[in-house]
């Protein structure tokens, strides 16, 4: 039998608990195989759970969804330093996780907020694709790929009125759509996100897809301090910055149960 320390977090939130994106944080002192990661990321049921292992001065950090492990997780990054700088570490300013693919990420405090440091992902203007709208639902005005699908509206209602067809979203040739358009009364863009082909038909708040938004919306409105909202059913709010190829993406995160995964 073994017992796993379980945190979930909620992560870039709005208005406390309820709100923002969960994830499940999984302190480990050595890593499990990964079909058993996969198979407690699937019985957690949340867009991420994340599992770390101590490194060095810090800690190397996996992400997986129900389905997958993947490449980059924000929101559940931010959870894993919202534990380890209140509970394990807690007289630290400021830690940082070592990953496979994105490289060393940092989570650090910054007032009442936490700070996290992602490697920007700048997306490039692409010829309209006919999928992409029809699985949207609405021609977007502009669409631009990264890693993702980068699709762009007028305004946040346009935004909020999607309903995708999850399962062509989950056949287009991205790893995910992005949706986006200008904010107002202080907001500088509004999106949502849709990963269905990664068991994550849409995330709440989502830190990998700001890599790319903030790059975006940073030479369009010709400003480097955003705020971002995340228009999901729970709603996001992210303070963001670009700094040379880093985007740094500045939330709130509240802790909603700790408790021990028994296997």
């Amino acid at each position: 039998m073994i017992r796993i320390p379980l945190y979930q977090v909620d992560a870039f939130v709005t208005d406390g608990p309820f709100t923002g994106n969960p994830a499940a944080v999984c302190p480990l002192d050595a890593w499990l195989p990964d079909g058993v990661m996969q198979a407690i990321a699937a019985e957690n049921n949340l867009s991420e759970t994340a599992f770390f292992v101590p490194e060095g001065d810090g800690y190397r950090l996996r992400w997986f969804t129900p389905t997958v492990e993947v490449d980059l997780c924000g929101h559940a990054t931010l959870a894993s330093g919202f534990v380890v700088l209140g509970w394990l570490a807690p007289g630290r300013t400021s830690i940082t996780f070592q990953t496979e693919k994105a490289g060393e990420l940092t989570v650090a405090r910054d007032g009442e907020l936490l700070a996290l440091d992602l490697p920007a992902r700048p997306a490039a203007l692409c010829p309209m694709s006919d999928a992409v709208a029809a699985a949207l639902g609405k021609r977007p005005t502009a669409l631009l790929a990264a890693r993702d699908y980068l699709a762009v509206y007028d305004s946040p209602d346009d935004i909020a009125a999607l309903s995708p067809d999850f399962t062509a979203v989950a056949a287009l040739d991205r790893f995910a759509v992005i949706v986006t358009a200008p904010g107002s009364g202080g907001i500088d863009f509004v999106s949502r996100f849709f990963a269905p082909a990664r068991g994550v038909p849409e995330d709440p708040v989502t830190g990998s897809a700001h890599c790319t938004l903030v790059p975006y919306w940073a030479e369009r409105l010709g400003k480097t301090r955003l705020e971002a909202r995340q228009l999901s059913r729970r709603g996001g709010a992210l303070s963001c910055a670009l700094l040379g190829g880093r985007a740094t993406l500045a939330g709130r995160a509240v802790l909603y149960l700790d408790g021990t995964i028994t296997i």
